[in-house]
């Protein structure tokens, strides 16, 4: 029987020291943020294409057959190599500080990138934005798939360090914070979109806990999964309350769910409302779970 505590998504535990600064994965992917963002600065400034160069993927390439896949990745080589060489370096060096052998992250880390570039052409697809076929969704499902039907080996557990890559995601993506277009949007739009996000998760963790007796965990991330933006929101929250492991997937299961319903159900009563393509859009942007799932829905409204 496992143990209970194996089953949460474990974080970094509060107690702090100045070797933290170094030793834990909360500080590197701060570090490796910030010098990421500062190089990318610089990068630009002087004129270089580097940063653009590396910063590629097969998501955006709207693919309706695997030949074009297959074109892309053989175009566009040295710029993949480039950017699993740039990764893995900074991802060696930090790990093998915090006590990870090189020896065992290096192949693991190789085949998580290999695993990670078709994960992505599968959100490329030209129909994924229809079956909301995101990325984190295809990532969580083929992981569930390989842990309880294939064997895994130990030695991958060193390149499996989900937290850490998930960490450096979010600072990252907070350099990438549109604070320009926000503040033109005007204080309306803030606060619409502020008052939804709160009041949204708030009435799922107090419905959750109140009236379905749900454990608080599982409430907060399924409020977190229903408010903000889905299977994202839901992954990066869930270490943050400690919440268990069937926690996230019923919640990436409902929200995905939620997700295709309202892809069909949204854009149909705007149309029966009458709804101004702003209105609806407005209201289609702030009612879906993901991204990938409004556009869609969005799209379907025309």
């Amino acid at each position: 029987m496992s143990n209970e505590k194996d089953d949460v998504v474990k974080s970094t535990p509060p107690k702090s020291r100045w070797t933290d600064l170094y030793l834990k994965e909360d500080w590197w992917a701060i570090w490796l943020g910030l010098f990421i963002v500062l190089a990318a600065y610089f990068s630009f400034a002087s004129g270089s294409s580097f940063v653009k160069a590396i910063a590629i993927n097969p998501g955006g390439l709207k693919w309706d057959n695997v030949g074009q896949i297959f074109a892309h990745l053989g175009a566009n080589a040295p710029q993949y190599i480039m950017q699993y060489v740039f990764w893995l370096v900074f991802f060696t060096i930090s790990t093998a500080i915090m006590g990870v052998k090189p020896s065992k992250f290096i192949p693991s880390f190789t085949l998580l990138y290999i695993f990670s570039i078709i994960i992505f052409a599968i959100g490329g697809w030209k129909y994924a934005q229809y079956f909301n076929l995101e990325p984190p969704l295809v990532a969580l499902v083929l992981g569930l798939i390989l842990a309880n039907v294939f064997p895994i080996p130990r030695w991958l557990d060193e390149g499996f360090r989900v937290e850490y890559y998930i960490k450096t995601g979010i600072v990252l993506l907070g350099a990438t914070f549109p604070i320009i277009l926000i503040i033109s949007a005007g204080p309306v739009a803030i606060t619409q979109a502020t008052i939804i996000s709160v009041i949204t998760c708030l009435t799922i963790f107090f419905v959750g806990t109140k009236y379905f007796k749900l454990d608080k965990r599982f409430a907060s991330i399924l409020g977190m999964g229903g408010a903000i933006c889905g299977v994202s929101a839901a992954m990066a929250g869930a270490s943050a309350v400690g919440a268990k492991k069937e926690h996230l997937y019923s919640t990436v299961t409902l929200v995905v769910i939620a997700a295709l319903i309202m892809i069909i159900v949204l854009p149909f009563v705007s149309k029966a409302l009458g709804l101004p393509a702003g209105v609806a859009g407005a209201w289609i942007g702030t009612s879906e779970f993901a991204d990938a799932a409004g556009f869609a829905a969005a799209v379907s409204y025309g």
